[in-house]
């Protein structure tokens, strides 16, 4: 039977027209040359007074989901970057590569192709590697760095000393990219403190979401996960020079707030980690108000105070 209404499709309109939209933003795709091909919403007008700040996603719901609630404020302050990630929304390559420095490459390309040469970044989840992995490469760049529930810190063998709910690569690539209703189900109960109650979402529902946003590059999304512990060590891993915030729900069952702790010490006094009370991994949803005011604290709040 033919697909007649879709719940996430008409969200995305009126995320894409009523938020992205209506908040001075517009829809590009830059080719990179290289066979990679980037999508990302850019500011209709740039305003030179302005900083730029970059804003990267995570695994799940699409950049539009995920920034929705923070683009109407942020905005009055910044020139806004929300690009999909390779093999996300309608950002593709060729390349055989699936590491985050890969990300961070197409990323600082991506920003050059639009004239943005110094910006802050905040990465929620994966898009919190892949910032870090820009902070590391492009230092000249890299202002001020928001790192949000992101295991950066996480060795390879954290996987077999029982860290995580799920050990099992494998299994956790099929959770996290879900592709059946009782996937995605189990996705939002580790997301979230108090998920919902799963029995009462609608299979059909859970079902077009997986249709709109998992459908496509699975594997390659797979192949992303796969590649963050391969070979990973903390002597592998760079300390970052820029101030750095480090945001972590207080439950997160992704990636354990013990990662948070061992980020802060591996970054030393550059770096300040605060832990959101009663939220899980998705605490830029649980506790929206919040996390908004940590950003402005960091991000606004030091620009303002740097001009007087």
């Amino acid at each position: 039977m033919p697909r007649c209404f879709s719940f996430t499709e008409v969200k995305n309109w009126c995320l894409q027209s009523c938020t992205f939209t209506k908040s001075g933003l517009r829809s590009t795709v830059t080719d990179l040359k290289d066979g990679t091909v980037m999508h990302c919403w850019v500011p209709k007008i740039r305003t030179d007074s302005k900083p730029d700040l970059l804003l990267i996603h995570g695994l799940g719901a699409n950049a539009l989901w995920q920034w929705a609630d923070i683009i109407p404020n942020i905005i009055h302050y910044f020139n806004v970057y929300v690009p999909d990630l390779v093999f996300f929304g309608d950002s593709y390559s060729t390349s055989p590569e699936r590491s985050e420095s890969f990300q961070a490459q197409c990323l600082m390309e991506l920003m050059e192709a639009n004239s943005v040469k110094k910006m802050s970044l905040v990465g929620l989840s994966y898009g919190g590697f892949v910032a870090y992995s820009m902070a590391a490469q492009f230092k000249e760049n890299v202002e001020r760095v928001v790192i949000c529930s992101a295991g950066v810190c996480m060795e390879e063998k954290d996987l077999r000393d029982g860290m995580f709910r799920v050990s099992d690569l494998e299994e956790a690539s099929t959770i996290l990219v879900p592709q059946s209703p009782e996937k995605l189900r189990e996705l939002i109960s580790y997301s979230f403190f108090k998920p919902p109650p799963l029995g009462l979402l609608p299979s059909c529902l859970l079902a077009d979401f997986i249709h709109v946003m998992c459908t496509e590059y699975v594997e390659e999304k797979r192949d992303l996960i796969r590649a963050i512990p391969r070979d990973r060590n903390m002597s592998k891993i760079s300390r970052i020079c820029q101030p750095t915030m480090i945001l972590w729900g207080e439950y997160d069952q992704i990636f354990p707030l013990e990662l948070g702790h061992r980020l802060k010490r591996h970054l030393g006094d550059n770096a300040e980690l605060v832990v959101i009370k009663n939220a899980g991994h998705a605490f830029n949803l649980e506790k929206t108000k919040e996390y908004y005011n940590h950003l402005k604290s960091f991000l606004v709040d030091f620009q303002q105070l740097k001009h007087r």
